[in-house]
């Protein structure tokens, strides 16, 4: 009988991974009970300073697109504008060396963003438009839980990774944070390795789209772009 039982356990616990592993290339959402309130979007600022990583707004204006890799990239979204985003790799060197590779190789281009939750986050960068698609490379997970120090939170406008059951499964799929309050449980998980420094405005837009019973929009909101930048002084 103990070991009907023991055997019973060890099926429930291969179930119970196997599900976790099919959830595909997604950060999780924690659910808001009745009793929390949220600040209003528009009104959320980064709560503090983070020594070391500069987050100060960038005027959009001022980048112009270049063809030399450097840490500012900007993400132009069909119909919706144009996003500017700084990279990060004192923070998370590997990540950001991956995301520069596929910027490079335009790998983004034409791609969709095919997971939106409002207050939550926007994601994209899967070539299958599925969450279970990859670039055939994956990239250590530069965050606590793995071992990796990094210190970017995920504020609002926080660009990170997302990935699967496996904290080294990260490929091409990345997320934007649209509220702070819903994706602070991400913190440690995650790799975080940009920041919208201007732009935001276009993600609150996307993050406001109708989506379907899975968090697709109904409406495909496709990427056009995404080309390194130059910040003109």
């Amino acid at each position: 009988m103990k070991r009907i039982a023991c055997l019973l356990a060890l099926i429930l616990l291969t179930v119970s991974l196997l599900v976790a592993c099919d959830k595909g290339n997604e950060p999780d959402m924690e659910t808001e009970t009745e009793s929390e309130t949220v600040a209003d979007t528009e009104s959320e600022t980064i709560p503090e300073p983070i020594p070391g990583i500069d987050m100060t707004p960038v005027d959009i204006s001022k980048a112009k697109e270049t063809d030399e890799t450097t840490d500012y990239v900007i993400l132009s979204v069909e119909g919706y504008g144009d996003i500017l985003i700084r990279l990060y790799p004192d923070v998370a060197p590997k990540t950001v060396a991956n995301f520069k590779k596929l910027v490079s190789q335009k790998f983004y281009d034409g791609l969709i963003f095919h997971r939106v939750i409002k207050d939550f986050m926007i994601q994209g960068g899967d070539p299958e438009g599925t969450g279970y698609g990859d670039s055939g490379e994956t990239v250590p997970g530069e965050f606590y839980a793995n071992g990796v120090p990094n210190d970017l939170p995920h504020y609002r406008g926080v660009l990170s990774m997302a990935r699967g059951y496996d904290p080294n499964s990260a490929s091409c799929q990345f997320f934007i944070v649209h509220k702070t309050e819903r994706c602070l449980h991400l913190n440690g998980y995650y790799a975080a390795f940009g920041y919208v420094v201007d732009g935001i405005e276009i993600v609150d837009r996307i993050a406001s789209v109708s989506t379907d019973s899975n968090a697709k929009p109904l409406n495909p909101v496709k990427i056009s772009t995404v080309r390194f930048a130059e910040i003109e002084e």
